[in-house]
């Protein structure tokens, strides 16, 4: 866990936006089930000033009209980078090129990098049956 940490440290000191990186989190979260991860980033996401409307809105992103284009691009990557094994080409090269307009190089590669990490801590939470809803924001850092 503490090399997992380490890296996360990385992406969170990147100059990828606090709100884009929560929204991804929480989003490849529901994907995965991980009650434990969704807690934790809904809640921490609301602490540091996050709408409920928006919060709400994730997982129906595509329809809302709450978020920027650079956040859906981000969505959208973290979708695809979380069901690698559901699509039968993994991320879409449009995918990867809409995300590559709205970021630069480094927020890019804190991107692709938050996706992985998230997707692990999702799995190890599930695999060792976690449980949810008594996390208190900024609890863990």
């Amino acid at each position: 866990m503490k090399y997992m940490t380490s890296a996360g440290k990385v992406v969170s000191d990147s100059t990828l936006p606090a709100a884009t990186r929560e929204l991804v989190k929480i989003r490849a979260s529901q994907i995965n089930g991980c009650g434990v991860c969704t807690d934790m980033h809904t809640k921490d996401a609301a602490h540091a000033g996050e709408t409920s409307v928006r919060l709400n809105l994730i997982v129906a992103w595509r329809e809302a009209k709450v978020f920027t284009d650079a956040e859906r691009a981000a969505l959208e990557l973290a979708e695809q980078g979380t069901r690698i094994a559901d699509a039968a080409g993994g991320v879409t090269d449009a995918a990867w090129a809409n995300a590559a307009k709205h970021y630069d190089e480094g927020q890019l590669a804190a991107l692709v990098s938050l996706i992985a990490l998230i997707n692990a801590w999702n799995r190890m939470n599930l695999i060792t049956q976690q449980p949810a809803g008594d996390y208190r924001p900024r609890q863990w850092g």
